[in-house]
C-alpha cells in the first residue's frame, strides 16, 4: 500500500496541534524549553520560505498542481539533462542559504531543520541515486493526470482544457525520459516502464473522452482527440522501446551500502548502522510471526499457518475488494470516535475506486487533495489482479475481509486520509506541502495495529490475522531493501522470503520483490511505523500512558510530515538517534529466519 502524492517523496513524503474535530488549529507546539533566552524571531526568514516554496512549484509544476496550484495546469517538469542539472543546482544553492541564516528563533530553526531535511531528500533522489538515468519510477508519478480527471477543483471544461495542455506536453516528456535512461537497465526496472507507461495509451483514448464527453464544446472536443493520439503514441513507443531492450536488461539494481545509508540519513534524519537496523527488523518480524501463530492456534486449531492464512484469505469481501473497502470505511471512523483516539478535523470523505491500468503495480493506493483544493474528494484506489497470472494466483491476489479492513485502515482511516486532514489544516504551510516519506507510511501502518490493540475486531483472531499478515508484508519489505540494495540478495530470494516468512500469496510476493528494486525506501513502512512506536512509549510514559494516546496522536500529526526524528527532538527535547528504536532483546533477534 502506498500513498500516491507528490508530498511524500516516493523514488517512484505542522508544527501546530489540531485543538478539535472541528479542525481549528491551536498555537504551534514550542520546541523543549531551555534555560536561556530565546532569539526572536529573524524578520526575513518567512520570507525566504515563502520564496522556496514558489521557486519550487515554478520547478515541479506537476507537484504544483496536486497540491491545487492550478496556475500550473498542464505543464510538466524539464526533464532534459540541462533541466534536471538546474534543479538540483537550484536545490544546492537554496541549501546553503537556508544554512547562512542566523539568529533564528527556536521556531524558526525547526523549520530550517524541516526544509533541509526536504532539500537533502530531493538532492538524494536527483544527484546521488542515479535514478534519473535508470528508473521509470522517478518519472512515472508527475505523469500522473488523475487531479484533472476526478478532482473537481473548476468545471469540466476548463479541467479539460488543462489535461489537453497536459497531453500535449507528454510527447517532449516521453521523449526526455527516453534519452535520459542508459541502458542496459535492470530487469525490473524494464517491466516497470512497459507495465506503468504501457498503461497510458489505452487509458488516453478510452477512458479519458469518456470522462470528458458531457462537454459540448465541439472544437474542444476535436483538440482533445488531437491531443491524446501523439501523447497516446508517444507513452506507447516509449513502453515499446523499453521491450526491445528486455533482452539485454540485467540485475544491477543494487545501491549499495554507501549509498542506501546516505539515503536514511539525508531522506529521514536516520543514521543507526544498518546491521542494528537489520537486527531490529528481525527482531519485528520474528514478534509478529509469533503473535500469528497464536492466532492461527485460537482460529484454526491444528492447521498450519498456510492453510490459517488460507482459510482468512477465503473470506473474500462482498463485492469485491472495492465495495468491500466502501463497505468498511464508515465502521472504521466510527471506531475512533467512538474509541476517542484522534481528532477528525473536517468532513471530507474519501472515494474508493478501481485503481487506472497505469498505476496497477501495488495492491491499493490513495490520491489525497492538496492544501489548497480546498474539499476536494481523496480517492482510495485498489488494483485488480494481473490478467496474465493465472486464475489461482488471480484469485488469491484478492485478499480477505480482515486483511483488507486493515488496508483500507491504512488508506484511510486512520492512516493516510485522516493524517493529511490534519496536515492540510496546519498554519505552517511547509509542512502541508512537505510530508516525508517514513512519516506518511509510518503513520498509516502504525495506525493497523494501534487500531487492534484498541480494540478492532472484539479480539477476533481472524481480525488479527488481518492485521499481522499486513505487518508481516512490511517487515518483509524492511528486510527485502536492506538485502538487495547490501547484501546480494536476489529479486527470487526477496520473493521467496514475501512468500515463507510473510505469507504472502504468489502475485503479491512478485509485485513486491520487483518493487524492493526500484524503490529502495520502501523499508520506511516499518521502520516509520517503530519510530512511532518508541515516540509514543517515551511521550506517553509522564502523561497517562494508553490514556495520553489521544493528545499524542493529535500531536503527532500537527507538524506536518518532517522526518520522525526531528519530531521526535520537538516533543521530547532531545534528538539522539541511538533512541529512536527499541533496541531488540537478544532472543528475540535470534527467533528471527535470517535470510
Amino acid at each position: 500500500m502506498r500513498l500516491q502524492s507528490t508530498r511524500c517523496l516516493l523514488p517512484l513524503l505542522a508544527v501546530a496541534l489540531l485543538a478539535s474535530a472541528c479542525g481549528k488549529p491551536a498555537e504551534a507546539p514550542a520546541p523543549a524549553p531551555v534555560a536561556t533566552a530565546q532569539p526572536a524571531a529573524h524578520a526575513g526568514w518567512s520570507d525566504f520560505l515563502k520564496q522556496y516554496q514558489e521557486d519550487y512549484f515554478a520547478a515541479n509544476p506537476s507537484f504544483a498542481v496536486v497540491q491545487g496550484r492550478h496556475e500550473f495546469d498542464g505543464k510538466l517538469p524539464d526533464w532534459s539533462p540541462e533541466g534536471i542539472a538546474r534543479e538540483i543546482a537550484r536545490l544546492e544553492a537554496q541549501r546553503a542559504k537556508a544554512v547562512a541564516y542566523t539568529g533564528l528563533s527556536p521556531q524558526q530553526s525547526y523549520q530550517r531543520d524541516y526544509l533541509l531535511a526536504r532539500i537533502d531528500g530531493d538532492l538524494f533522489w536527483a544527484r546521488d541515486s542515479g535514478f534519473p538515468w535508470k528508473n521509470p519510477a522517478w518519472y512515472s508519478g508527475n505523469l500522473e493526470p488523475s487531479v484533472y480527471l476526478t478532482r473537481p477543483y473548476a468545471p469540466l471544461d476548463q479541467r479539460m482544457r488543462a489535461f489537453i495542455a497536459y497531453a500535449k506536453a507528454v510527447p517532449t516528456a516521453a521523449a526526455q525520459i527516453r534519452a535520459n535512461l542508459k541502458t542496459p537497465l535492470p530487469k525490473t526496472y524494464v517491466q516497470l516502464g512497459i507495465n506503468g507507461f504501457g498503461g497510458f495509451p489505452d487509458f488516453y483514448r478510452k477512458d479519458v473522452p469518456t470522462i470528458f464527453a458531457e462537454v459540448k464544446d465541439e472544437a474542444l472536443q476535436k483538440e482533445l482527440k488531437a491531443a491524446i493520439e501523439p501523447a497516446a503514441r508517444a507513452m506507447q513507443e516509449l513502453a515499446d522501446w523499453l521491450k526491445k531492450e528486455q533482452p539485454k536488461a540485467n540485475d544491477d539494481f543494487a545501491l549499495g551500502a554507501d549509498k542506501f545509508a546516505a539515503m536514511l540519513k539525508m531522506t529521514e534524519g536516520v543514521s543507526t548502522p544498518q546491521a542494528e537496523l537489520e537486527a531490529i527488523g528481525r527482531a519485528d518480524l520474528a514478534r509478529n510471526q509469533a503473535a500469528l501463530k497464536e492466532a492461527c492456534a485460537a482460529f484454526a486449531p491444528k492447521a498450519s499457518i498456510v492453510a490459517c492464512i488460507d482459510k482468512v484469505g477465503a473470506n473474500k469481501p462482498k463485492g469485491g475488494a472495492v465495495e468491500g473497502a466502501r463497505a468498511q470505511l464508515a465502521g472504521l471512523k466510527q471506531f475512533l470516535i467512538d474509541q476517542d483516539l484522534v481528532s477528525i478535523p473536517g468532513t471530507e470523505e474519501a472515494l474508493v475506486n478501481e485503481a487506472p491500468p497505469y498505476q496497477r503495480w501495488n495492491f491499493a493506493y490513495i490520491d489525497i487533495a492538496g492544501p489548497y483544493d480546498k474539499g476536494m474528494p481523496s480517492t482510495y484506489y485498489i488494483a485488480p489482479p494481473d490478467p496474465s497470472w493465472s486464475k489461482a494466483d488471480q484469485d488469491a491476489y484478492v485478499p480477505g475481509q480482515a486483511d483488507l479492513l486493515f488496508t483500507s485502515a491504512h488508506e484511510v482511516w486512520p492512516g493516510h486520509f485522516l493524517q493529511f486532514l490534519h496536515a492540510n489544516r496546519s498554519p505552517f504551510e511547509f509542512g502541508q506541502l512537505f510530508v516525508g516519506y517514513a512519516f506518511a507510511e509510518g503513520w498509516a501502518h502504525y495506525t493497523e495495529e494501534m487500531m487492534w490493540e484498541a480494540g478492532l475486531g472484539e479480539g477476533s483472531p481472524e481480525i488479527h490475522i488481518g492485521q499481522l499478515s499486513n505487518a508481516l508484508l512490511r517487515d518483509v519489505r524492511y528486510l527485502c531493501a536492506i538485502g538487495l540494495h547490501t547484501q546480494g540478495m536476489s529479486v527470487k530470494d526477496c520473493e521467496t522470503l514475501f512468500r515463507e516468512q510473510g505469507y504472502q500469496d504468489p502475485g503479491n510476493s512478485r509485485q513486491q520483490a520487483a518493487r524492493g528494486t526500484y524503490d529502495p525506501a520502501f523499508l520506511n513502512y516499518t521502520m516509520g511505523k517503530l519510530m512511532i512506536l518508541k515516540l509514543r512509549e517515551d511521550w506517553t510514559a509522564s502523561r497517562g500512558g494508553r490514556a495520553a494516546w489521544k493528545t499524542f496522536h493529535d500531536q503527532f500529526l500537527a507538524y506536518g510530515g518532517p522526518p520522525i526524528p526531528l519530531v521526535r527532538a520537538q516533543m521530547l527535547g532531545q534528538a539522539d538517534d541511538g533512541v529512536l528504536f527499541k533496541r531488540p532483546a537478544a532472543a528475540e533477534t535470534a527467533a528471527a529466519p535470517k535470510t
